[in-house]
């Protein structure tokens, strides 16, 4: 049975019945999904009626905004961290699963090719933050970066905010935890090695596959797996407490990879890992099964059939403690694995936790707790 889904479940922006006549290669997503959120969108019937229409922005785009505020309270319980904060929205990675695409659309952007193309920089992030820790209220729990878009992101060469709220959380004492899938976070070795001996900084970096077939097209512009390994490697070395994320797994694609990897972490120094599950809401199920069936159309079906059997006969899930882990037999042999490998490689085993105790204000004498 051919699951594809009917042209009439996308809903799709102007750019789509042009870019799907060719794979844009360095892409995830090959067109955009409509916008939610906005009441009236455009689109091309008839390209050759139209006189003045003009072709969209291939290029990435670095749009600039100022900012309110820069740290987010994380209400999910699925997520291990209180706080987070962003200092780019949208991301030139263009990862064909992340979960952040529809955060694009708040921005009035599509979850699809404009999550890639269409990079918020929030210029002031470092400025936002200082203001945050010195507000009286603050108390210095851990602060996620990267809990949406990766803050080492392509855009990070040219703005270096991440490197800017590294310095002011240095400065405050703030510990901060980071994951990245980019090798360039080892430009900020030196100040990650000075937050290290204060305990006031833990890193992962995801790790999907050593395919690299598989990952130049799910993806496309990120380090290869052997850069990454060598992130925790050098980092490791250098004191920082290291962790690997697997996420997501994908039956049929990368779930297999599971043990080679925290095999391939361990040796590299990781201390600790994390998984997720597969899970396609909202835009992403529309870009995720388009990319699917152009890349893998041999497996595509049975792959979605996994995704599926995974959540409860859909391919996504809304409840706390099974959206992120999936559930049926699949998704329980995933769960094995990672206790399984996770104890013969000694992962998770240690106690170690960030350093709250010596946060301060600049001026402030002495431990405020």
């Amino acid at each position: 049975m051919n699951t594809q889904l009917k042209q009439d479940h996308f809903k799709v922006a102007p750019q789509q019945k042009e870019e799907e006549q060719q794979y844009l290669s360095g892409r995830g997503a090959q067109f955009n999904t409509s916008n939610r959120f906005l009441k009236t969108q455009q689109s091309i019937e008839e390209i050759e009626s139209i006189d003045d229409w003009e072709k969209p922005n291939v290029n990435t785009q670095y749009i600039e905004q100022n900012v309110k505020t820069i740290v987010n309270k994380v209400e999910s319980p699925d997520l291990g961290m209180m706080y987070s904060m962003n200092p780019y929205a949208g991301c030139e990675h263009g990862c064909i699963y992340c979960y952040a695409r529809n955060v694009h659309e708040y921005w009035g952007y599509s979850a699809g090719l404009d999550f890639e193309r269409k990079i918020i920089v929030k210029i002031n992030a470092p400025q936002m933050l200082r203001k945050q820790l010195m507000h009286p209220k603050w108390d210095p729990h851990p602060i996620m970066l990267s809990g949406n878009t990766d803050c080492y992101q392509p855009a990070e060469q040219k703005y270096r905010l991440t490197r800017g709220l590294l310095e002011v959380c240095n400065q405050f004492n703030q510990p901060v935890g980071i994951l990245t899938k980019n090798s360039w976070i080892i430009k900020d070795k030196d100040i990650l090695q000075e937050m290290s001996k204060k305990n006031l900084v833990s890193a992962m970096v995801s790790v999907t596959s050593f395919n690299e077939d598989l990952r130049r097209v799910m993806e496309p512009r990120t380090a290869t797996a052997k850069q990454r390994l060598k992130v925790i490697e050098e980092l490791s070395a250098a004191g920082v407490h290291m962790g690997i994320m697997m996420g997501p797994m994908i039956p049929g694609l990368n779930e297999h990879e599971m043990q080679r990897i925290m095999k391939a972490g361990s040796e590299a120094g990781a201390k600790f890992t994390a998984y997720t599950f597969i899970r396609l809401n909202g835009s992403i199920k529309f870009l995720f099964h388009d990319w699917l069936y152009k890349n893998f159309p041999d497996r595509a079906d049975k792959v979605w059939h996994l995704i599926e059997q995974s959540h409860d006969g859909k391919v996504n899930d809304t409840r706390w403690g099974l959206r992120m882990r999936g559930e049926g037999s699949i998704a329980e042999i995933v769960s094995q694995q990672y206790k399984k490998y996770g104890k013969i490689y000694g992962m998770n085993g240690d106690r170690w936790k960030m350093n709250i105790s010596d946060f301060r204000r600049p001026g402030e004498q002495g431990k405020l707790f």
